[in-house]
């Protein structure tokens, strides 16, 4: 059945303007995005077929979304390169939307504060990434630096990689974080190894290691330098 021949309360659009968005079910909120269909198929149905992509399908979200290609948008009958280009265009904006609101100082107290600040950039990136925060001596954050991604070892981050900002503008404390695509944040020996190197060669540059954060999916793990 055709979007126009169904009743004005059914169809997407007047359906989310007479019961609000949250009333919507997935293919509904993605067919307002798809706006037209095909001769043999709705943009309902076209949107039922973007989530038969899913391949968990004990995953209850949208999530998947994000990982899906421009490529693989475009097999679907009815999705061009521009709807597939306006589906990326919204996962992103989604991702970002879930970006603290950066309009005042972020100060650094616990690993929490870190964890608030990061989990939703790194929580859905399938690469491994390596961020290093610099701080100045009252634990505000000066810089957001990136010195790894996409790599798939951790363990091959260079002290000298993580450092050179903070020497640059003569940065006294820096955190180091990185994120497990897998959502696992148990630290590997390799963690904990690259942990002690920088440590070593942050303390000789004068420079504190605070910490060492993993990010997973919602989740964090500090390497808490207790003993050092």
């Amino acid at each position: 059945m055709k979007i126009k021949d169904l009743p004005l309360s059914e169809r997407p659009y007047e359906k989310l303007e007479i019961y609000g968005a949250e009333n919507l079910s997935n293919a509904e909120l993605l067919a307002i995005i798809i706006k037209t269909g095909t001769k043999e198929h709705s943009s309902v149905s076209i949107a039922q077929q973007i989530l038969s992509l899913k391949k968990d399908t004990n995953q209850d979200n949208l999530r998947f979304l994000q990982e899906i290609s421009l490529e693989e948008f475009m097999q679907i009958k009815g999705i061009g390169k521009v709807k597939a280009i306006q589906l990326k265009a919204i996962c992103e904006i989604t991702k970002r939307i879930e970006r603290p609101i950066n309009n005042k100082k972020n100060i650094i107290k616990t690993p929490e504060d870190v964890a608030r600040l990061l989990i939703p950039e790194l929580r859905y990136e399938k690469r491994e990434i390596a961020k290093v925060l610099i701080l100045n001596s009252k634990n505000v954050v000066l810089r957001t630096i990136d010195i790894s991604l996409g790599g798939a070892n951790f363990a091959c981050i260079e002290p000298r990689d993580v450092l050179a900002e903070a020497i640059k503008i003569q940065a006294p404390k820096i955190i180091l974080v990185h994120n497990h695509p897998s959502g696992d944040t148990t630290p590997s020996k390799g963690d904990y190894n690259v942990t002690d190197r920088i440590y070593e060669a942050a303390e000789i540059m004068g420079i504190k290691l605070l910490d060492h954060i993993i990010i997973g999916d919602g989740t964090y793990q500090s390497l808490l330098l207790k003993n050092k």
